[in-house]
Formats: structure tokens, C-alpha cells, sequence
């Protein structure tokens, strides 16, 4: 890259790996280079699935000891900053001491404890509702913490620090709480932007275990003197508080240039909504079971969790793994795995719509045999089973573009809005097929890009801090979109053949929940599939 005097720390943690990504900026260019990429790998220790958080801050360590060895001279690093997955936290003793490797969100301790239940006895879900703007997932906060309730390490802690506060907290020693990931907790007031704090006294949660409030562009302390010397930066050098959810900080790399946008943050999970200046609590949010994370520059992130591509990695490891049907097709690869791209191609061939299935059921939470729960769903509503990886991936990804119309939908009815153009940032849009039926279904163009839209928020936010550039999100985005490859995707086909779709869906629901199935199964997970962080590359 070109020598400047403004480059940018960019520490992205995701579901199966983490990197330092160095971002260097000016007023009319903006470009990422990856210093480092390691692996996030939970492990279950007395059927307990943790973090392995001390393997995660090695690799922050060295990504940024990389970084430092390419940034010498004129070009040092201005700051750091850090984003995350949301919700998990790590317990901190009076001295700073970790108590113990923070939980992973898919660990089963909060069914198990009957977490839900108890928050909904102290705090019916129309009140919690009200109260946060948060959707209900049994993995929130406020389940977590209910969960761990009466143990030694909770009973113990002095400190409770989410991952990136956490991560931050040991860089620099100064401890904090950043607002946007704070918001998922579900013990945040997105009216006030402040601590809920009847909710926290009616479910019996200390406060004072969270550290202040810190807003994106807050400072965040300055890197250890031990910390400079492992990594080999050799000057006083700031983390700088950004969007440090991983998705506060994705929607700031929308590179949108109107208002009337929607996005969808795609991976694992899809992330589909819109951008609102105010939260919207009604019950009929709650039941379409819409989420209000708070966002950069006084923004709400007005949005629904979509399972996303863990349904086609899942299938994808079980045919890799139980040497199925996708073994003896031509989507395979030299070593005998599944051939992504040929079988993406395979899928584009495939009858479009001719079995779908809901996305947000529950039932596909959890790992293995993925394709077997596909084929189950379908012929339980009564519509043809796939037969082969081809046409089960074409039904994933049909499922999921008519999840994404939903969601849209639902977004633009509940909150007044308008939306003229749907933006797919994150590992996603290298998945031509899900872009082009995304746009399909909505009817809508699909801008498709940046992939690394995290990165590119949180560098950003820091680059805006140092005073390099000016201006709110508008501006922002305009340099987003005026340096970052995007693709358009316009719509095409009958989308009358959407709405018949969409229908057998809404027929399906209805019988689903008539009958209670769909609910979400349990057993062994693998670390939120290990694969398609948001921001990552991804099926």
C-alpha cells in the first residue's frame, strides 16, 4: 500500500475467526489490507462450551505485532479499535483476574436453566419489550445471566465485560462498556440510550458489574507499555471506542447515498432491516419479532435475525463429513469435498420455488443433519423433498431471499418507511445467486459489497475520530461507495411466483404453530458452525 501518515487498526473478531485488518485512509481513498487472520475455535469442557478467549487475544496480539512491522517510519498506526459478536461477556475479579473463559451464546445452559421462563415471570415479555426494543433469543444477555446465577464465578466477579471491552480492557487496562453492544444485553433503554434499569432490578441483575457507558469515537484507553513491547509499536498508541458489535459497525460500511435504504448483513446469520432515528416498541414489533440495537451516531438498527448461510454450511459439513449424496455428484473438488461453486451452479439450474421453508424456525438452530431437517420441514407442509445437494441448495437460498423479503416488508410496515434499494454487505455477497433471488423476491435492486463492511465501519469511525475525515454517516458512506467494488442486482422474473411462495410460507406458520413444532432442537454444537462470520467469505 501507499505510504500515509493515517492507518488504521481494525481488530474483527467473528463466529470462526478473527483479524487485523489495517485500513488506510485519506479524504478521497479508502482501502483494507489483512495483516492477520487466526481461528476462533470454542471448546466444551464439562459439557460447557466456552470462548477460548486467551487464543483469541493471542492472535490480536500478533495481527497487531504484524501490522507494526508494515507500518514503520511515516506510516505508523493512528489507533485501534474493536468489534465483535454481541451478547457474551467475560467476569473480571477485583484485581482484573478473567474467573473464567467466557460462555459461548450457543451453549444450551440458559433452556437448561429455564432462563426464559423465570425473566417472563419477573418481567412478562410485552413489559421487557417495552422497556428495551430487544427480540426475544434465548441466548440475550439478560438469559445468560439468569443462567448463571448462584455461581462461584458470577458471585465472585468485581467486572463484567463484554468480549470487546474485554479485548479492549487488556490492551489498554481501562475498563468500559461500549454503548451499541451494551444494547444487546437487553438491559438498555433505547429511548434514553442509557441502562434500563427497572428491568435490571426486577430480574435481580447488578449494574454495577458493567463498567460506564462508552459511545463510538469515545476514547478507550492507550495500549500497555507491555502490550507495545509484544507487539513492537513502539509509541503511545489509543484504542478508540467504535461500533463494537459487529453489526453496528457493518451498517456504518453500508454504502448507501439515500436514506431510504435496507440492509442485510449476511453469514451465518442474516441481519435484514433498516436504519431508524427512533426506536419503534409497539407490540406489534415485538411480535414480528423485530430487535432495536442501538447504532453510530444516535441511530437505531431496527432489524430481524435470520438463521442465513449456517443452513448451507451445515449441509455443506454434513456432506463433506457423512460422505452423502454429494459425494457421487459433479459438485465435488479434488479432495472429494463439496465443489462450492459448482454446486451453486447446479442450484441456479434447479426448478426455482419449488420447495421452500421458513427461515426463522427454530428448528434450524442447532448443527447436524441439516439436509434431513430440510427435507422433514417439506414434506411435513406437504411440498416436494429435495432430492439432491442441488436442489436442497436451492431451496436454502430460496427460503432464505423470501426471509429477506419478509423481513424487509415487515420493517418498512412497522416502522412508516420507504425503501427504494436493498444493500448485502458481508460474506454474502460473494453468493451471486442468493444476491440476484434476493432481488427477486424484494422486487428491489440488491447493491451487493463491501465484503468486509465491519472492517470498513470500524475503520471509519476511528479515521473520523483522528480528525482524517468529516462528516456524519452520509459522508461516511459516500467514500464507501465511491472506493468499494459493488455489484447491482436488478429484478427479474415473475415475482408473482414470490407472493405464491411467500404464501405457502404464511400457510405453514400457521400450522406450525397450531401444532408447537418447529422448536428448536438441542445437542452438541460446533461453535456457531465455525464458518461465514458476517464479514468473512463465505457460501
Amino acid at each position: 500500500m501507499p505510504t500515509t501518515d493515517h492507518r488504521f487498526a481494525a481488530v474483527d473478531l467473528g463466529a470462526s475467526s478473527g483479524r487485523v485488518i489495517v485500513g488506510e485512509v485519506a479524504p478521497e481513498r479508502l482501502t483494507l489490507h489483512e495483516a492477520h487472520r487466526f481461528p476462533n475455535q470454542p471448546t466444551r469442557i464439562l459439557g460447557t462450551l466456552h470462548w477460548d478467549i486467551l487464543s483469541l487475544y493471542r492472535g490480536v496480539l500478533d495481527g497487531l505485532k504484524t501490522a507494526a512491522a508494515h507500518t514503520t517510519g511515516n506510516s505508523t498506526l493512528t489507533s485501534i479499535g474493536i468489534d465483535t459478536w454481541a451478547v457474551d461477556y467475560g467476569l473480571l475479579a477485583a484485581d482484573g483476574t478473567l474467573l473464567a473463559n467466557p460462555v459461548h451464546y450457543r451453549d444450551t445452559r440458559t433452556a437448561t436453566a429455564g432462563a426464559a421462563e423465570k425473566v417472563a415471570a419477573a418481567l412478562p415479555p410485552q413489559a421487557l419489550y417495552a422497556a428495551t426494543g430487544i427480540q426475544h433469543l434465548p441466548f440475550n444477555t439478560i438469559y445468560q445471566l439468569i443462567a448463571a446465577q448462584g455461581t462461584p464465578a458470577l458471585t465472585a466477579a468485581h467486572r463484567l465485560l463484554l468480549i470487546p471491552d474485554l479485548i479492549s480492557y487488556w490492551l489498554t487496562g481501562e475498563p468500559g462498556t461500549e454503548l451499541t453492544n451494551a444494547s444487546t444485553t437487553q438491559l438498555i433503554d433505547p429511548r434514553t440510550r442509557d441502562w434500563a434499569t427497572p428491568v435490571a432490578e426486577a430480574l435481580g441483575i447488578d449494574l454495577s458489574l458493567f463498567p460506564p457507558l462508552r459511545h463510538p469515537g469515545d476514547p478507550a484507553g492507550t495500549l500497555r507499555q507491555d502490550v507495545l513491547a509484544e507487539t513492537g509499536l513502539t509509541h503511545p498508541l489509543p484504542v478508540t471506542a467504535v461500533g463494537s458489535h459487529d453489526t453496528a459497525s457493518a451498517v456504518v460500511g453500508v454504502p448507501a447515498t439515500t436514506p431510504d435504504f435496507a440492509y442485510i448483513a449476511t453469514g451465518t446469520w442474516s441481519l435484514a432491516g433498516l436504519e431508524l432515528d427512533a426506536p419503534v416498541l409497539n407490540e406489534e414489533s415485538r411480535a414480528a419479532n423485530f430487535t432495536n440495537e442501538l447504532g453510530v451516531d444516535g441511530t437505531v438498527r431496527y432489524l430481524r435475525n435470520i438463521m442465513g448461510l449456517w443452513m448451507l454450511q451445515e449441509c455443506i459439513r454434513t456432506w463433506n463429513t457423512e460422505g452423502t449424496r454429494a459425494g457421487r455428484t459433479s459438485s465435488t473438488d479434488s479432495t472429494g469435498g463439496t465443489d462450492l461453486t459448482a454446486l451453486l451452479q447446479a442450484a441456479a439450474r434447479a426448478t426455482p420455488l419449488r420447495s421452500v421453508v421458513d427461515a426463522g424456525d427454530p428448528a434450524f438452530i442447532a448443527p447436524h443433519h441439516m439436509p434431513d431437517r430440510i427435507a422433514d420441514a417439506c414434506r411435513r407442509t406437504g411440498q416436494p423433498v429435495p432430492r439432491t445437494p442441488a436442489e436442497t441448495t436451492r431451496c436454502v437460498l430460496d427460503s432464505l431471499a423470501l426471509a429477506h423479503r419478509r423481513a424487509i416488508e415487515d420493517a418498512t410496515r412497522l416502522s412508516g418507511r420507504t425503501v427504494s434499494a436493498v444493500h448485502i454487505v458481508g460474506g454474502g455477497v460473494h453468493n451471486t445467486l442468493l444476491c440476484q433471488l434476493t432481488a427477486d423476491a424484494c422486487g428491489l435492486p440488491v447493491i451487493a459489497g463491501p465484503a468486509e463492511a465491519a472492517a470498513l465501519g470500524n475503520v471509519l469511525v476511528q479515521a473520523r475520530t483522528a480528525g482524517v475525515i468529516t462528516g456524519g454517516l452520509p459522508e461516511l458512506r459516500a467514500l464507501l461507495h465511491s472506493t468499494q467494488p459493488l455489484r447491482q442486482y436488478e429484478p427479474t422474473g415473475d415475482h408473482s411466483a414470490w407472493d405464491r411462495a411467500a404464501a405457502r410460507l404464511g400457510d405453514a406458520r400457521v400450522t406450525r404453530a397450531a401444532t408447537g413444532q418447529g422448536k428448536a432442537t438441542t445437542g452438541r454444537d460446533r461453535a456457531a458452525t465455525g464458518q461465514g462470520d458476517e464479514e468473512e467469505p463465505c457460501a
